[in-house]
């Protein structure tokens, strides 16, 4: 649960330059070797820009603000 909100807490924070572009993201799972698993939302979900986001915007900011995370992946909510 701490986690999970060091890791909202850290989402917050690069939140308002997703949400301006039409997006967010959301936590699906925080796995025990410290993967966070999220869903793109809205335009980041079909944005082909999204995996340069994910690695450089939002792994990057969750690695800098929670260190104990490993990696984040994207989930897409549809083919699981």
């Amino acid at each position: 649960k701490i986690m999970l909100d060091r890791v909202e807490a850290a989402l917050d924070k690069i939140r308002p330059f997703l949400i301006t572009d039409g997006g967010n993201v959301k936590v699906l799972e925080i796995t025990d070797d410290f993967i966070v698993k999220l869903e793109l939302e809205g335009a980041c979900g079909t944005c082909p820009m999204s995996p340069m986001t994910m690695k450089a915007g939002v792994e990057e900011a969750l690695m800098r603000d929670v260190p104990e995370i490993k990696g984040v992946v994207a989930v897409n909510v549809a083919e699981v």
